[in-house]
């Protein structure tokens, strides 16, 4: 169906390959997982399959698609045949009501009324869109808003469909809902599916063939149980991004499965998760007291007397579902908009700073320096009041440490938009961590990020807690919120519903809890599992 030969792609000023001598031959049918670090060239060389997605720079080699050349594909076939699910999915959706969306791809292919009207019919009501079909598309939650891009492109009948990252924004059970759709659509209509993804727990699961790449390169193809295996026989970094059942027992891919393999081995039955006591809170420095807020005065209310507190030195991780209010509250916390009822107070002198979900928005610089630079320009220097610099400039140097720490010193000279979406997590996270802040609110911060990096994401939010700063995200990452945060938050119907240290949140829950606990209940991380098991992980950066 596919067939990629000797395929290389540098963008332009690089000297580096995006994507080094790819060679890779793609069956009707397949479901494939590609992986990787950040910047392995994944993203790249799936918008290499979508011709209108193609990023411009040198290629060299051949895409050829059922024989022909994927270049010379006409529009309307590259269009309606190969579909393409953003990571975002706000920049995917074209009109302002659900309706006219999952028209509009089928409206461009000039179909006739009567045959968009059935297949919009159709999957509407495949996809449980019907209770929503009339709303306005800046309505609907970040999983509704990708269910319809989903839904908008299998309108087209595609034969292949790639996906980048579809579940990055999504809440774990929106995730294993959306994976179950594409797994589906697979296995009853036979549609090729291609998908990159750095949440492994649930795509591995569902796939017949997984492939890791690595600097561009192809380093492993073949099915998921052997690539598991041979990461952990070569003792690659990649292998912590593995789902947890297969970190465990290598050829195990499924809860279930190692739940039995475990139950085999009839250890701990009567085991008890060990919870690990409270921190000791420290001064509190950011308070929401019954606060309330709208964002129109004829629309619902999103925060619904919402009580919250963060301490200094303390990781706070607040989860929930899609539409749950989370992101809207951080946005208050840092006072982009204002309650309309409650109180929100900060200790003073503390300098509150945010990573947004879209990194994007942070960027004005046409190079990553540029960036970096705009925090401390136009004077080259700014006074702080955070100890331990207290009174202390922040020069230009700090751009050169700032970068080696958020792993960016390879990529000061590129576009910031050039950079793959884990790559702009680390340029956001770098532009707010030269701010000095004593506050640290966080959207999503492990989105599009690397297993490597989410070890080294952690030590540095470890460093800042240790002098301090209070750290506040929401994350529906449930495996890195178990592993660091000190204080977990569940937040439904626009409140904090529950409250309590990492370890005993997770232990009591069945949906909101990390695949060891599903295990094993008497484990929150694998980490716990693996120190029972004295198994060897593999190499930390």
């Amino acid at each position: 169906m596919l067939n990629i030969r000797n395929f290389s792609f540098t963008y332009p000023g690089r000297e580096k390959p995006a994507l080094d001598n790819i060679n890779l031959a793609v069956q009707p049918g397949e479901f494939i997982v590609v992986c990787g670090s950040s910047g392995s060239g994944k993203t790249t060389l799936l918008r290499q399959l979508k011709p209108a997605m193609a990023p411009h720079g040198t290629a060299a080699g051949e895409i050829h698609y059922h024989g022909q050349p994927l270049s010379e594909l006409d529009a309307h076939t590259a269009a309606a045949d190969i579909g393409f699910v953003q990571q975002c999915p706000e920049n995917q959706i074209v009109t302002d009501s659900v309706w006219h969306e999952l028209a509009f791809g089928l409206e461009s292919l000039g179909e006739p009324t009567q045959v968009i009207r059935l297949r919009v019919a159709e999957m509407a009501a495949f996809f449980g869109i019907e209770p929503w079909f009339h709303h306005r598309t800046a309505e609907l939650s970040g999983g509704q808003k990708q269910l319809l891009n989903l839904a908008s492109i299998m309108a087209m009948q595609p034969q292949i469909l790639l996906l980048d990252e579809p579940t990055s924004q999504l809440d774990p059970i929106a995730a294993a809902e959306f994976l179950g759709t594409v797994a589906k659509l697979n296995r009853d209509l036979g549609i090729t599916v291609i998908l990159t993804e750095h949440r492994l727990e649930e795509a591995f699961a569902h796939a017949s063939r997984a492939i890791v790449m690595d600097g561009g390169r192809v380093i492993c193809d073949g099915e998921p149980r052997v690539v598991g295996k041979i990461l952990y026989d070569m003792n690659h970094p990649m292998h912590l991004a593995m789902p947890t059942p297969m970190r465990l027992f290598g050829d195990c891919l499924t809860v279930s499965e190692a739940r039995t393999r475990l139950a085999s081995q009839c250890v701990m039955r009567n085991a008890q998760c060990v919870i690990d006591p409270p921190p000791t809170q420290s001064k509190a420095v950011l308070n929401m007291k019954n606060v309330w807020f709208r964002y129109e005065k004829n629309s619902s209310d999103v925060l619904r007397g919402m009580d919250f507190t963060a301490h200094a030195g303390e990781i706070t991780a607040i989860l929930g579902g899609n539409g749950a209010g989370k992101s809207t509250a951080l946005s208050v916390m840092l006072g982009l908009h204002r309650p309309q009822r409650g109180k929100i107070t900060s200790a003073p002198n503390h300098k509150i700073s945010a990573v947004p979900q879209n990194p994007q928005s942070l960027f004005i610089g046409k190079t990553v320096q540029e960036d970096l630079r705009e925090v401390v320009a136009p004077s080259v220097t700014l006074r702080v009041p955070a100890p331990p610099q207290a009174g202390e400039p922040i020069s230009i140097n700090s751009i050169a440490e700032i970068a080696q720490l958020c792993k960016l010193e390879s990529l000061l000279q590129s576009h910031p938009y050039d950079l793959s979406g884990g790559e702009q997590q680390r340029l956001a996270l770098a532009k707010a961590l030269l701010t000095r802040p004593k506050i640290l609110l966080l959207d999503e911060p492990t989105k599009g990020l690397d297993a490597q990096f989410k070890q080294q994401l952690a030590g540095i939010l470890h460093k800042l807690v240790k002098q301090g700063t209070a750290i506040v995200l929401v994350s529906h990452d449930i495996e890195f919120c178990a592993q660091h945060a000190h204080t977990c938050a569940l937040m439904f119907d626009g409140q904090i519903i529950t409250q309590a240290p990492a370890r005993a949140f997770f232990a009591g829950n069945s949906f909101y809890t990390t695949a060891a606990n599903r295990i094993a209940r008497w484990a929150v991380t694998c980490e716990d599992l693996c120190s029972f098991f004295e198994k060897k992980e593999p190499k930390k950066l």
